[in-house]
């Protein structure tokens, strides 16, 4: 069996050789660090096989040297070599040749001070024995694509991005199927697996294709390149995914953001984007990301929720649908509420859905996401400022400019700031059935917050007159909550029913009472009326809609059906 000893500032460490592939460097995947500026973050790889151990050094900035010279290509070890890597001395030879106390990893220090224990490192997912071989032979197949692709002259040519992926699967095949006609294809690659995470890498997202393909996974979290968390179930798990390095993560950022007209480097170090199925998409960059290229998805799913799906999911039930398509027929003015992730941009979609095919709808966003079925649409996104910081087109913006596109229904997929003053004035001048979001915490802070958010428009409005604004535009809001076991659900669903004093009154109709917790952490409870009925109830006979009262009795466990005469 082969050992390796590292002799570094004086302190040697002995450590056995296992056959497999040992990447040497100072990046945090390496089997063999070498935590010093000088050495590449993947500075050389060490492949051990049946007693042999070749070396090779891959590309790195300073180079790798062998007796004093300079490695070029491989080199089969033996005992008698001393590799030079930066300040460090690496040598392979036969265990049996080692001293008996130069066990793995045992430093021989006497100078050195006794260590603090070290914290307790974060748990990494079951690695593959090959990804780290497999990334090398992927990485010299990348640099020869690049070498054979004049990408440049293709795009001058009018070649189009169809045209572009075509020929590079081409390219990569026939760089693959060279690699294995002159045997140097490393026994257990897939060339399938190669030509797919190659083309990935260089026309696509890279490895986060796997996992947007990916039905379970709702959200992803890349956290620099060694580190990509997804969300399943509304847990998060590490997943094996990695990126080469920080420059591989800096350029899946500028594949999203490039058809956008957008842009993020060191003077907007952050931008929002979205996918061509309107999955939104988060970057931040160093130096404000101190971990490196940091990407947040939050993944939308590929067919359009219904009601049904919500109702199967618990989300709701069938009776409170049932209200809220009331609800959207009565033109009634709706706030969706809840905290990041609780599900609100779906639910504004979904109820989105009610809206008569019939009617005119204006959507304003700042990341176009929302979906809408409906043939009659006109999308408005808002711009970010240019690299000079003019051009900038907001939300309040594009809320004023709609007011003169003859809109039926208003939707703003987000209201945060002062857009909210020109909302709340839409809904009162006639533009009734008007959706959005708020961030919020309850139904009781949603009206807190939309005075917060007026006060933000510059205008030094009184208090009270906000919350008659607040009153009289606003007609429903319902809430929507992440719980503790990762479930998304409505939890209230109340009226604004007006002004008393200085304060906005509010009942609940629908309301979800947790009851407990079971097995596995799973949240229980029920969604139910909690028996009051709307104010405008009585309204529904001359509207020509017909509905039982029973959907507000508690009591009552049937479904109810709204009835358009």
């Amino acid at each position: 069996m082969l050992a390796l000893t590292t002799l570094i500032n004086g302190c040697r460490e002995t450590q056995a050789l296992e056959d497999g592939v040992w990447f040497v460097g100072r990046g945090e995947m390496c089997r063999v660090r070498l935590d010093f500026p000088d050495v590449s973050e993947r500075h050389a790889m060490l492949v051990v096989r049946n007693g042999t151990a070749v070396l090779k050094d891959l590309n790195s900035a300073n180079g790798t040297y062998v007796n004093g010279e300079e490695l070029q290509g491989e080199v089969a070890l033996d005992g008698s070599m001393v590799v030079q890597i930066g300040e460090s001395m690496l040598r392979v030879c036969e265990a049996e040749e080692l001293p008996e106390q130069a066990a793995p990893a045992v430093r021989e220090d006497p100078a050195a001070r006794p260590a603090e224990p070290a914290p307790a490192p974060e748990p990494e997912p079951q690695a593959d024995p090959l990804r780290e071989l497999r990334r090398s032979v992927q990485e010299q197949i990348q640099r020869e694509l690049l070498n054979r692709m004049d990408m440049k002259r293709l795009t001058l040519q009018g070649v189009d991005r169809e045209g572009l992926e075509g020929t590079a699967r081409e390219k990569i095949r026939q760089i693959i199927g060279e690699v294995v006609a002159n045997g140097r294809m490393p026994e257990g690659i897939d060339a399938g697996r190669l030509e797919t995470d190659v083309f990935n890498e260089a026309m696509r997202l890279g490895p986060l294709e796997a996992l947007l393909a990916d039905d379970s996974v709702s959200e992803i979290m890349v956290n620099g390149p060694t580190k990509v968390y997804v969300e399943r179930k509304g847990r998060l798990v590490l997943s094996d995914c990695q990126f080469t390095d920080d420059a591989s993560v800096m350029a899946v950022i500028e594949r999203i953001i490039a058809p956008l007209g957008r842009r993020c480097d060191e003077s907007q170090p952050y931008v929002d984007a979205r996918l061509a199925d309107g999955s939104r998409v988060n970057a931040i960059i160093p130096p404000l990301a101190l971990s490196g290229p940091t990407i947040t998805i939050r993944k939308f799913s590929k067919k359009a929720l219904t009601p049904e799906d919500f109702i199967r999911f618990g989300t709701w039930t069938h009776n409170a649908a049932e209200f809220m398509k009331l609800c959207v027929l009565l033109r009634k003015n709706i706030i969706v509420a809840g905290g990041t992730g609780s599900g609100k941009t779906t639910l504004l979609n979904l109820l989105s859905g009610y809206i008569p095919r019939s009617e005119r709808i204006v959507t304003v966003e700042d990341a176009a996401e929302l979906r809408l079925q409906q043939p009659h649409v006109v999308r408005l996104e808002a711009r970010p400022p240019n690299i000079e910081g003019k051009g900038a087109v907001t939300i309040r913006d594009l809320v004023k400019n709609c007011l003169r596109m003859r809109p039926d229904r208003i939707i703003v997929g987000e209201c945060r700031g002062g857009e909210a003053l020109d909302m709340l004035q839409a809904m009162n001048t006639g533009h009734d059935g008007s959706l959005t979001t708020v961030h919020a915490n309850s139904p009781r802070d949603v009206i807190s917050r939309l005075e917060t958010m007026v006060m933000m428009s510059g205008m030094e409005l009184p208090s009270k007159a906000i919350r008659e604004q607040i009153a009289s535009a606003v007609d429903i809001v319902i809430h929507e909550s992440r719980l503790s076991d990762g479930s998304r659900k409505v939890v209230a669903i109340s009226e604004v029913t007006g002004i008393e004093g200085s304060q906005i009154v509010m009942q609940e109709i629908f309301s979800f009472k947790q009851t407990g917790v079971g097995e596995g952490g799973k949240v229980l409870g029920a969604f139910r009326p909690t028996g009051s009925i709307p104010t405008w109830y009585d309204q529904l006979a001359g509207r020509g809609i017909v509905c039982d009262a029973k959907m507000f009795d508690p009591s009552f466990t049937g479904n109810v059906d709204v009835i358009k005469k």
